[in-house]
């Protein structure tokens, strides 16, 4: 073990799957992201499962984060106490409650001066792209949806609390307007389009009918979400109602973007500064005729031509160590300004 002498930094992605932790060394810090190390020297990296108290409860999320720090540090060959900070990205942290109950459960695993930081796991996304610091924008649209946002110390948010609550522009969003376009074209409601006969291949069916059950059977979001391929060949095809949905996803995302960047003011009084918005999740990868990603970028361009678009560097749970370097380098400034 390297007790007291070494520092390390922990990062944790915790998203709605797996939960991972990497562990660094402390390196210099620096206000310039080209400064960072390259490669930079990972320790060790653990995964385990997920970690979402609303998805498996507390104590089930509880031993999984203890399982992937204690590993990464056995790993590691370091203990608890050269650990300076720990920076915890998970989804399900969408209130102050949620951060405390996290924390709670940091303060008891480690020693009184190690550094602790639990942030939703949209801010591990951005710091990916923007290598931990935390300026810009990050738009996130895979299974679900969200637009996080920091300037100066402060931060928003738009969108993120599930379909249910509006979050159109997500993979869930995008597939649960598919499948009532089928439904209603089917009944008379809706016009007639080509995502019928592909979706019903895709799933094997042979009747709008059986859509229904194939739905209630199975809800979850991530079932539904794997049919946005269908709609987008569906829009390249030139299908009229498919290509609506996308244009209208692309509008949603857009607006999220739109109100994280007004209300903290990015994009500076008259428009022209320049930051960056990270585009994470699979809904946004380019790749496809019908790009999504793209034309949510060029709309975002029309409104605030400074915006730049970043993609992940690096993956989330090194997002969180960086970040857990950003934070400890703006305390020691602090400090030293006292």
């Amino acid at each position: 073990m390297n007790g007291h002498g070494s520092q390390f930094l922990l990062g944790l992605d915790g998203g709605a799957t797996s939960t991972v932790c990497v562990c660094m060394p402390l390196f210099p810090f620096s206000d310039d992201p080209n400064n960072l190390p390259d490669p930079l020297p990972i320790l060790a990296r653990s995964v385990a499962g997920c970690s979402n108290h609303n998805s498996v409860g507390e104590t089930a999320a509880r031993l999984t984060l203890e399982q992937v720090i204690t590993e990464a540090l056995s790993k590691s060959g370091a203990d608890l106490c050269a650990v300076c900070a720990v920076c915890l990205g998970v989804s399900g942290v969408n209130h102050p409650t949620d951060q405390e109950r996290i924390l709670t459960w940091l303060r008891e695993m480690f020693p009184s001066h190690v550094k602790l930081y639990v942030q939703n796991d949209a801010v591990a996304a951005m710091a990916s792209g923007t290598m931990g610091k935390l300026h810009g924008c990050v738009l996130v649209s895979g299974t679900g949806t969200i637009s996080y946002g920091f300037a100066d110390g402060k931060e928003a948010r738009a969108a993120g609390a599930g379909p249910i609550l509006g979050d159109w522009g997500s993979g869930y969003g995008i597939a649960a307007r598919a499948l009532t376009a089928v439904i209603r074209a089917h009944d008379g409601r809706g016009s007639k389009t080509i995502l019928t006969t592909r979706i019903l291949k895709a799933l094997a069916l042979s009747s709008p009918d059986e859509i229904i059950g194939w739905t209630y059977a199975d809800p979850s979001w991530a079932r539904i979400a794997a049919l946005v391929p269908e709609v987008v060949s569906c829009a390249e095809a030139g299908d009229q109602i498919a290509n609506e949905i996308l244009v209208d996803a692309v509008q949603e995302l857009t607006i999220s973007v739109k109100a994280v960047v007004e209300r903290l003011n990015l994009c500076a009084e008259d428009g022209s500064a320049s930051f960056p918005v990270v585009m994470v999740g699979g809904v946004l990868e380019g790749n496809k005729g019908w790009d999504i990603g793209n034309k949510v970028i060029n709309s975002i361009q029309k409104l605030f031509p400074g915006a730049h678009p970043e993609s992940p560097k690096v993956e989330p749970a090194i997002g969180a160590a960086l970040l857990a370097w950003n934070f400890l380098m703006k305390e020691s400034e602090g400090d030293n300004h006292h």
